[in-house]
């Protein structure tokens, strides 16, 4: 990763801070976008994994869309200089001025994910006069074989509208006069490595598609979400994710006619390229003799591990010591479950050594609190060291 081959400029840097290598990110974003014209598909950028200025204003620079999760995202898109047109606006609460800012700003579709929410969408656009396009969020029931706390496709899960409701509602679909149903979102979850989870995505949109289109629904689009899985464990190993084989599946399994084909990515697109950079405060060794190296960015920095047991790479990038010793690697807020890696090996680590937590560019600045009073880490990018 980067940080290793510039790990002496990084001193000059107060710490913790994000370090984005800026050529990998338009490597991973060109790789994206060519191979998706291969097949016509349209690529919109998750802005919740990152929505750092630099990252989106290169982000736009390759001409995708953006999926929303938020009033302040969609906003934050647009004022960003994105085109209305290639936003999309997700989310199972949406408030009603987020709705209302949505559809004044005349953005591609909201994805509606609750029965109750289509009729409210269909007042609000109403009121102002306008027809809004909508994407029906399916929840299609599969298990994406992902972290159960990033998993949103199963049939018990908040996200989306049952498929049995839809059917059973077709009629008060269709009568709704503010509303045009133009599309079907279906997303299932997050980091999916196990590919052949999207064969099997295909077939149930398939199946939805050709029932609802029967019943005299009209798509023009049908998004299929994101959740392409990046390398956590050997990030050096895979540096740009695996969208061809994502591509591939989907052009093979899914029969859709002539509806275009939408994705949103966002850990698969800007997870590799970020590195959070930190230095070690103090070492201590516990009562059961345990080896602590206390550093010091913390869970406002990087919640995942803390929040789901996320992993992350980590790499002592100062340390010259040839000799290795096991570690705790911990942060410093007042929390217990405040820690990076439970045990690790890593050449001798000492006071003042650089460590750099790896894939950290998707849900570490777009999550980081205040907690304890920190301040919220700064960013250093690869084109201004």
């Amino acid at each position: 990763m980067l940080s290793r081959k510039i790990s002496a400029q990084l001193r000059k840097y107060e710490t913790p801070f994000y370090l984005y290598d800026m050529d990998l990110l338009r490597q991973t974003l060109q790789s994206a976008v060519s191979l998706a014209a291969r097949y016509g598909y349209k690529i919109h950028y998750a802005i919740k994994a990152n929505f750092d200025p630099r990252i989106v204003a290169t982000v736009r620079e390759f001409g995708i869309g953006v999926d929303c999760a938020s009033g302040n995202e969609v906003r934050c898109a647009v004022e960003a200089g994105f085109d209305p047109s290639g936003i999309v606006y997700a989310g199972v609460g949406k408030r009603d001025k987020e709705i209302r800012y949505a559809v004044e700003t005349g953005i591609f579709a909201i994805n509606c994910e609750s029965l109750q929410e289509l009729e409210n969408i269909d007042a609000i656009a109403g009121a102002l006069g306008k027809v809004q396009r909508v994407g029906l969020r399916i929840n299609p029931d599969i298990d994406p074989k992902t972290n159960k706390c990033i998993d949103t496709g199963q049939a018990d899960s908040k996200f989306g509208i049952s498929y049995e409701e839809v059917m059973a509602k077709i009629d008060f679909i269709r009568s709704l006069k503010n509303v045009k149903i133009a599309g079907m979102h279906l997303h299932i979850g997050s980091q999916i490595r196990e590919l052949h989870v999207f064969e099997y995505l295909c077939h149930k949109v398939n199946s939805i598609v050709e029932h609802l289109t029967g019943l005299g629904l009209e798509f023009e689009f049908v998004d299929v979400g994101g959740g392409l899985g990046i390398n956590y464990d050997f990030p050096e190993n895979e540096p740009v994710p695996n969208f061809a084989s994502v591509f591939s599946i989907i052009n093979s399994h899914l029969k859709v006619g002539g509806c275009e084909v939408h994705f949103e990515f966002g850990r698969s697109l800007v997870a590799q390229c970020g590195e959070l950079i930190t230095s070690v405060l103090y070492n201590k060794t516990t009562a059961t003799g345990r080896k602590l190296v206390i550093v010091d960015a913390s869970m406002t920095e990087l919640i995942r591990p803390a929040l789901y047991g996320a992993y992350h790479n980590i790499e002592n990038v100062t340390s010259e010591a040839t000799d290795t010793e096991r570690y705790t690697i911990a942060g410093t807020a007042c929390e217990s479950t405040d820690i990076f890696d439970e045990s690790i090996t890593l050449p001798k680590t000492q006071r003042g050594d650089l460590l750099s937590i790896k894939s950290a560019g998707a849900y570490g600045m777009s999550m980081a609190s205040r907690y304890n009073l920190h301040d919220l880490p700064g960013a250093v990018y690869s084109d201004e060291i």
